[in-house]
């Protein structure tokens, strides 16, 4: 709506200079109303209608003219006449302009933005006319207008819409880091845990457990042992470290490092026993 037409024809037509420029003659606005309140005025380049005409809710406004280069009735590129309130606001309305300059053009309510429905003082109603070539533009007021709403439905609303421009400062607030499950419910499984602790040892001892052999494996393969059993209780650890404090990018690998240990002292250590078992010894 800030779009000026105005301002757009004359810079179109002020690139050449010359005597003549577009002007109109015979111009005619007429108000009709449904309830025979009609209003006709004339107006010219040079005396424009006194009075303000006033827009009713079920009128129609018709404009009616002959525009002319210089001397002569021609139709130019450009006919528009501009609806505009005090603040600048403005809206235009092509003109139809036959090859003979007769041009009209007319206006309801309906055709006229919220913005300017809403206007507290009349609107002023300009003719702007131009073209290409030598001839200059021109911008004509010719009339005020005031816009009688239908006091029978609501007001129409309008908020002005979001400008760009410096905004308030944003403070975002990041979600919060995923946390352990309750102390209580850690507990619980971890003494499920350890109850199952002496069951592995009534069941080692029932199998044929041999305490007695620890000397002889630890002389066999001292470091497959202590390393592949060091692994184990390393592993436990860095699962406890990943419940408590670590994250995944963390525990990873750490996991990878202490696998490759275990699986390389495993398969000496688990060797080592092998033998003794083929030997006949448990």
């Amino acid at each position: 709506m800030r779009f000026s037409v105005a301002s757009t024809v004359l810079a179109l037509a002020s690139i050449a200079s010359a005597a003549s420029s577009w002007t109109f003659s015979d111009g005619t606005v007429q108000v009709t109303s449904k309830a025979g309140n009609d209003a006709v005025a004339k107006f010219s380049g040079d005396n424009r209608v006194q009075n303000i005409l006033t827009l009713g809710h079920q009128d129609k406004l018709k404009v009616t003219l002959t525009t002319k280069e210089g001397s002569q009735a021609k139709r130019p590129h450009q006919a528009f006449l501009v609806v505009k309130e005090a603040s600048g606001l403005e809206a235009p309305f092509p003109l139809t302009v036959k090859e003979s300059g007769k041009g009209t053009v007319e206006i309801t309510q309906k055709d006229l933005p919220v913005q300017l429905l809403l206007s507290q003082e009349p609107l002023e109603a300009s003719l702007v006319l131009g073209s290409f070539g030598s001839t200059k533009g021109s911008v004509t007021p010719v009339f005020d207008l005031a816009v009688k709403l239908d006091p029978a439905p609501a007001v129409p609303s309008y908020e002005k819409p979001l400008r760009y421009g410096k905004l308030a400062e944003i403070h975002h607030i990041f979600r919060a880091d995923p946390k352990n499950p309750p102390k209580m419910v850690s507990i619980a499984f971890s003494l499920a845990v350890l109850a199952t602790i002496p069951a592995l040892f009534i069941g080692w001892f029932a199998i044929g457990g041999n305490f007695t052999h620890v000397q002889k494996a630890l002389g066999s393969a001292p470091i497959s042992h202590v390393v592949f059993f060091g692994s184990i209780v390393a592993m436990e650890g860095v699962f406890f470290l990943y419940y408590t404090k670590w994250n995944l990018f963390q525990t990873l690998p750490a996991i990878g490092v202490v696998g490759v240990a275990a699986f390389l002292s495993g398969t000496k250590a688990l060797g080592e026993v092998q033998r003794r078992r083929l030997a006949g010894e448990r």
